[in-house]
């Protein structure tokens, strides 16, 4: 990989940490936690969900690029990684979702999370949204930081 993937990386990686800290930080309301938890577990559930949230991204990230990247990435190639990575992520979300509300009831939606039927198994609105504006966000500013990176390296 060439042409910026240094810069473009390292904004998708902060962005997602950002934009994923802030979104479970304002999503909480709509977790049982809010309304059960202290203000230390609640605090914990969040950064601890982000440090997933990442750790999800990145492999996305990655397995996108093992599918469709190339060594050019980003210059070529940036929107079907961007939109796979997105999938990917959306996609183990849902099963996440699923698997830790219903299987194992590690948590639970309170009434204010709007909820979506996907295949006849119920996920949460939020959590999806934030696996398709985040990565949407970070991967934008991304391709901006890529675009800079190889227009500096023309001059």
């Amino acid at each position: 990989m060439s042409g910026g993937w240094h810069a473009a990386l390292r904004r998708y990686l902060i962005a997602t940490a950002v934009g994923h800290l802030a979104w479970e930080f304002l999503h909480m309301p709509l977790y049982t936690i809010w309304r059960e938890g202290t203000w230390g577990e609640v605090a914990f559930a969040a950064l601890h969900c982000t440090g997933g949230d990442v750790l999800i991204a990145l492999t996305s990230l990655m397995l996108a690029l093992l599918l469709l990247g190339n060594e050019t990435w980003p210059r070529e190639r940036f929107r079907p990684v961007a939109a796979l990575a997105i999938a990917l992520g959306v996609g183990y979300t849902a099963f996440s979702e699923w698997l830790n509300v219903v299987v194992r009831a590690a948590w639970d939606y309170s009434e204010l999370m709007p909820i979506l039927s996907l295949f006849g198994v119920e996920v949460g609105l939020s959590p999806l949204l934030q696996w398709i504006v985040v990565p949407a966000v970070a991967f934008a500013l991304a391709g901006r930081a890529a675009a800079s990176a190889g227009a500096q390296r023309r001059r």
